[in-house]
């Protein structure tokens, strides 16, 4: 655990509240080897990086106190490390959080911790984190109000917050997401982010895998049998260009 004071006086809750609370993740809970892969095509050019670090200015998160939201198996976590002063991330699944911690350990990151927990109950002391980012984590409109309430809480005046999501109208990833998932509204989507104060930074990145079995095992994760069978059929290669929308508020 990192030398700060960001969790001081706080109890991780029981494995049987976080269950009950928390939203299962489809994709990474069932299979985190699949999504690890995922994670290693995704945004190879670091534009997602970029336009984090445009708003927060040169500095970006050097010297800070910074929070991954549903860090899942802590892929962002050394990332961040490297230049933050403390990086505590959150995750409610229990097998992920022992995969994040095992990360942190083999890779003698000494100032970065990962806690079990929510979202909507973070494990943090008020006004002590700088930045903080979710990247395709709990946050995607109406209902994650509880979650947004909590980053209000945990920030320091100043501080800045992130939430990766998908642009579903705009990319091949885009059109695919809106053939599986036809009520989806991504328009209105955009419409609470902005009620509740947030900006988009509209990226466009791309998934760039090894090899084509890999680009299949990230769409099977991600899609249905009978989606990714379509997909697959009219998409070749190893490579999708794939927008999202970097929600960011200053606190």
């Amino acid at each position: 655990m990192p030398d700060n004071d960001i969790r001081d006086g706080w109890v991780e809750p029981s494995a049987d509240r976080l269950a009950a609370e928390a939203i299962p993740s489809p994709n990474i809970w069932n299979d985190p080897d699949a999504y690890e892969i995922e994670n290693a095509g995704v945004d190879p050019d670091g534009a997602i990086e970029s336009a984090m670090r445009s708003v927060l200015r040169e500095a970006g998160w050097a010297g800070c106190a910074v929070l991954d939201v549903g860090c899942g198996s802590g892929y962002h976590l050394p990332g961040l490390a490297a230049t933050a002063a403390a990086v505590v991330g959150v995750e409610p699944h229990g097998p992920l959080v022992i995969r994040a911690r095992d990360r942190l350990s083999r890779l003698g990151i000494r100032n970065a911790s990962v806690v079990q927990g929510g979202a909507q109950a973070l494990p943090l002391q008020d006004a002590s984190i700088d930045v903080a980012q979710a990247r395709w984590a709990y946050f995607f409109g109406a209902g994650c109000e509880p979650g947004l309430a909590e980053l209000e809480r945990v920030i320091r005046p100043g501080g800045t917050a992130f939430v990766i999501d998908n642009d579903a109208t705009r990319s091949t990833f885009g059109a695919w997401f809106r053939r599986a998932w036809p009520t989806y509204d991504p328009l209105a989507v955009e419409r609470f982010w902005r009620r509740q104060g947030w900006t988009a930074e509209r990226v466009d990145m791309r998934w760039s895998h090894r090899s084509r079995d890999d680009l299949e095992r990230v769409v099977r994760l991600e899609f249905t049998p009978q989606m990714a069978d379509w997909i697959l059929a009219r998409h070749g290669g190893t490579e999708v260009d794939y927008a999202v929308n970097v929600w960011w508020r200053r606190f």
